[in-house]
């Protein structure tokens, strides 16, 4: 054994331990499982098994103690009021329950004891009355590791336990537990504590340790936390330490003084002004500015992924404000600054502007956790996201091309044929200032009488809808005068297979009642026109024959005939021209008003149809 140090103060005892709640008016962020408790516990109504469910540090553990206490409390001077919620000072068993040493409240550990042997163990031990508590309280830890077999040697006793025997139960995957486990148990949900609870808290731990840390850190301390009180704790004592090794001590009149600097340097974090500043750049487009800001971030010994990350949470931030309006940036750890500069930056955007940087921001974030080298791949992030910032958004795009205009880089549009000087672009309003060349994003303002509208070359093609040249078939009188004719029958009849074949396979050379010559595809089915006729009986109720002749080229496709149609359209061709590379895939139509039997003088008079949905496939 070595030698015991001359001098040696106590054991230090970290944050965590130290400050670990030990009643219910202790715990922060879980007042409606106290409420709950609370009521249960007056009213004699007490369940028999509970299960606490949450993510790691945020008071499982430590509430099932307290739980116990407060099942098993006696006074200190041994008056005994039955369970109580409220203990105002520590009772007869209280200091032991705390210290794991009681010999009525016996935690097991699930992770390390999952096998039914352990449980068979425990289950022996609940026949027997409590030592000295008025309770035997089981307290299982990460449940959710128990094997099946255990699972299923618990059931019974869990179902119908002694009265003098508590189970609770502290999990962080509820989901593995099994339905049979969880129907025997009250269950509460221990969730993550709200960040503004955290940094008030923690501020408060902070001041009993004749320490002061800035708000700033305190804010960046939880955040890193994640909503768990215990992580907070670590990474405060964590920032005390930092600072007096850096310093040499606390100061004169033992106070230590932590710097929000020195805890975005202990977490790896970039300076929050400069990532303002950088999604700011990237947001206008300006890629010189936005890597050179990355790259000193970078060189202070900033994380990639972390820049990232943060540049994340305020377009989350500014997107939310725009959203819901300027109040909306009060809520979350957004301080007061972040909150201003989120408002001003709202007014400058478009929503649809700030999602797709959010979109191109969440994979870049992926590809920088998943690249050898993060910073690289945080570099081309940041391109991508600053040469979006130069494209018109899809409802600007849109709107240009049905007023005839001309849409360039950053939004500016010109009237169709006008000269290039004619250029013009909205002013800009709040956080984000355009760069000298238009392109900022905040240039794009929506007009007040404009409605929003997403583009595509779907949309494109679906307003042509143009009308068949032969009133449509009917499933009472169907009127046969066009292939078009027989796919949209082949429609109505829910045949897509045939439908598809008769759009991409076949080329009509002669067609009239009754009887129809074509040639078909190289990649056709062989059995077409033999289930084409088939089918044209069911449907129509006469006798077509459908010959097949392999020497004449015979007309074009319905595929083709309507791409081609689409591809000559005024507004597809502009659409081409503001999306170079953009190619068209297909074709879809609005889906078809179901037919209804009409007579012979209805069906002369009918016209318009629209074509089924399926999209077209083959080659014509």
């Amino acid at each position: 054994m070595p030698e015991k140090i001359a001098g040696a103060s106590e054991a230090y005892q970290v944050l965590a331990r130290k400050y670990r709640p030990r009643r219910f008016d202790d715990l922060i962020g879980h007042e409606a499982m106290v409420r709950t408790l609370s009521n249960a516990f007056a009213s004699g109504r007490i369940a028999h098994a509970f299960v606490l469910t949450g993510v790691r540090g945020v008071g499982k553990t430590t509430t099932a103690r307290i739980l116990a206490r407060a099942l098993n409390y006696v006074g200190p001077n041994g008056e005994d009021n039955g369970p109580q919620i409220d203990m105002p000072e520590d009772g007869l068993h209280c200091q032991a329950i705390a210290e794991s040493r009681h010999p009525d409240v016996l935690e097991m550990d699930a992770a390390s004891r999952t096998g039914v042997g352990d449980i068979r163990d425990l289950i022996e031990g609940v026949r027997y009355a409590p030592v000295e508590a008025r309770y035997k309280v089981y307290i299982i830890d990460e449940v959710h590791m128990l094997s099946t077999q255990a699972f299923n040697a618990l059931l019974k006793t869990l179902e119908e336990p002694p009265p003098h025997v508590k189970f609770i139960f502290a999990t962080t995957e509820i989901r593995k537990l099994p339905v049979t486990v969880l129907s025997r148990c009250q269950r509460f949900d221990l969730r993550r504590i709200d960040p503004t609870v955290l940094v008030d808290f923690l501020g408060k731990i902070a001041a009993k340790e004749n320490t002061k840390v800035d708000l700033e850190g305190l804010a960046m301390i939880a955040r890193a936390a994640e909503g768990s009180v215990r992580d907070g704790l670590s990474l405060l004592d964590q920032a005390i330490i930092q600072h007096m090794s850096s310093v040499g001590g606390a100061d004169a009149e033992g106070l230590v003084e932590v710097t929000g600097e020195e805890v975005r340097a202990m977490l790896g974090l970039a300076d929050r002004s400069q990532t303002w500043g950088l999604l700011q750049a990237a947001l206008q487009g300006d890629a010189k500015t936005a890597l050179t800001m990355f790259r000193d971030q970078y060189d202070a010994g900033a994380e990639p992924s972390i820049v990232l990350r943060d540049m994340l949470e305020l377009v989350h931030l500014v997107t939310r404000v725009k959203a819901a309006g300027g109040e909306a940036a009060s809520h979350g750890p957004a301080g007061e600054a972040d909150a201003e500069r989120a408002r001003n930056t709202a007014d400058g955007l478009q929503l649809n502007a700030l999602t797709r940087a959010w979109a191109l921001l969440m994979r870049g974030l992926s590809e920088t956790l998943a690249a050898p080298d993060p910073s690289a791949a945080g570099e081309m992030a940041l391109i991508r996201l600053c040469f979006a910032a130069d494209l018109p958004t899809p409802d600007e795009a849109l709107r240009a091309l049905r007023e005839n205009r001309v849409v360039s880089a950053g939004g500016a549009s010109s009237a169709a044929g006008s000269t290039s000087g004619g250029t013009s672009g909205a002013s800009s309003e709040g956080g984000v200032e355009p760069t000298p060349a238009g392109n900022s994003l905040a240039s794009r303002e929506r007009p007040a009488d404009q409605p929003s509208a997403s583009l595509s070359i779907a949309a494109a093609a679906r307003a042509l809808e143009p009308k068949p040249s032969s009133p449509p078939p009917s499933p009472g009188h169907p009127r046969i005068a066009s292939l078009a004719d027989i796919a949209h029958l082949a429609g109505v009849h829910r045949n897509a297979k045939l439908r598809t074949e008769l759009e991409g396979y076949v080329h009509v050379i002669s067609f009239e009642q009754g009887r129809i010559e074509v040639r078909l595809h190289e990649r056709a089915p062989a059995d077409l026109a033999g289930r084409l006729m088939r089918r044209l009986k069911e449907w129509t109720g006469e006798h077509w024959v459908v010959t097949v002749n392999t020497r004449t080229e015979g007309a074009a496709t319905l595929r083709d005939t309507r791409m081609a149609e689409v591809m000559a359209h005024p507004l597809v061709k502009k659409a081409l021209e503001v999306f170079p590379g953009a190619e068209v895939t297909a074709i879809r139509e609005p889906t078809p008003e179901p037919f209804t039997p009409v007579d012979d003088q209805e069906a002369d008079d009918q016209i318009g149809s629209d074509a089924d949905p399926e999209p077209l496939r083959g080659e014509g």
